[in-house]
């Protein structure tokens, strides 16, 4: 796709990229290629890559299924475990219809007890994850649940996995996860050269876009055109910049980006699983391809790991590069690892670079947009 149309159009087409990509998984399922649906960061994709299949991030984004799902489970459960069991018992996310197989992981109690449920009526296969990021034994534990993985998956569809063709999709996702990196890291410049609204919808819409040799040349074209119209002077005003850190926000990203943006901000990075967390690091591409996978995956910051010394590390990292003014931190409701994790992320922010923090709690409502814009209101003015 050459980028001749203007960039805000380019940027509504990423939008749009998820409603598009129904169409092109029943493609893909006409042509008889497995499809392999996820949930989240910790699922190492080179493994469904490597046996032939396309892998798709589910719908969990919106409130539209929770009251479907809240039939099954507690109201006050965390929305995007209920958003993700309704869309699949209710048959109205096409990815999660079309998958032939869901791959979930432990990260946390609810999630797991969604799986047990969520089997009834799509097959899943579920990954341990270790507590730990560190010692032996957690490393040992997730090779292992990497080699399970796989053996689970070459049996489902009959493709044994080649060492080569697992190395050929992990430098073809390295590829993606760099082109990705190059765009989203835009939102070091300063000031700005894109809004956080902006990046999102291309690093979100990404997502969807199944032909990865495509994508990779339309996020480079598209990063090269936008510092080039930087450095051409076509810059947003200066504002506060702000990092957002947190849980995987879904439905609740765009309410509380426009809240920021709204009232006088501009979101510049995502810390979060949207973003850096799945992105800022590649699988190493010579050496023990399990151990390497192994690596890439388990020094992901999710706060259930414990001790998340790799959150910290990233967020510092962020918080320099990207030059931040202060730092939002958005949880989910009923998300209790995040919720307790939330006083060493202010502690952290505020001792080790001395800048404004403030915590979000949210859902993926409209209810609380209100007071949300109020409380962000407030955030901005004292910077």
């Amino acid at each position: 796709m050459s980028l001749i149309t203007e960039l805000p159009e380019v940027f509504e087409q990423f939008s749009d990229a998820r409603q598009k990509g129904f169409l092109t998984v029943m493609e893909l399922k006409e042509q008889g290629i497995p499809l392999v649906g996820t949930y989240c960061t910790f699922m190492p994709q080179e493994i469904a890559m490597a046996a032939g299949a396309v892998v798709v991030s589910l719908c969990s984004t919106n409130d539209e299924t929770i009251e479907e799902a809240e039939k099954d489970l507690p109201r006050n459960l965390c929305p995007l475990i209920k958003s993700s069991y309704g869309f699949g018992k209710t048959d109205k996310c096409p990815y999660f219809y079309f998958s032939d197989l869901v791959v979930g992981e432990t990260t946390c109690d609810g999630k797991k007890k969604m799986y047990e449920y969520m089997a009834d009526f799509k097959a899943v296969h579920v990954m341990q994850l270790p507590n730990s990021a560190t010692d032996d034994a957690s490393r040992a534990l997730w090779k292992s649940e990497i080699l399970r993985l796989q053996k689970h998956i070459e049996e489902r569809f009959g493709q044994p996995i080649s060492e080569t063709a697992l190395r050929e999709a992990i430098v073809l996702k390295n590829r993606e996860r760099q082109a990705t990196a190059d765009f989203y890291r835009l939102g070091q410049l300063n000031p700005p050269a894109l809004s956080g609204a902006d990046i999102l919808k291309v690093v979100y819409g990404a997502t969807f876009r199944f032909d990865k040799n495509a994508l990779i040349a339309e996020l480079n074209e598209m990063t090269a055109r936008v510092k080039a119209e930087w450095e051409q002077g076509k810059r947003l005003e200066s504002r506060p910049r702000i990092l957002i850190t947190g849980c995987p926000i879904g439905g609740a990203a765009e309410k509380v980006v426009r809240a920021i943006e709204e009232n006088g901000g501009w979101v510049v990075g995502y810390e979060n699983c949207t973003g850096a967390k799945a992105t800022e690091r590649n699988v190493a591409e010579d050496g023990d391809v399990y151990d390497a996978l192994t690596d890439k995956y388990l020094a992901i910051g999710c706060s259930c790991i414990s001790p998340n010394t790799e959150r910290l590390r990233l967020l510092s990292q962020m918080v320099e590069e990207y030059q931040a003014d202060g730092v939002v931190d958005v949880i989910l409701q009923a998300c209790h690892t995040y919720a307790v994790e939330s006083l060493a992320i202010k502690c952290h922010v505020r001792q080790q670079h001395n800048i404004p923090y403030m915590a979000i709690e949210t859902d993926y409502s409209t209810a609380d947009i209100g007071q949300l814009s109020t409380r962000v209101a407030a955030f901005i003015e004292m910077l």
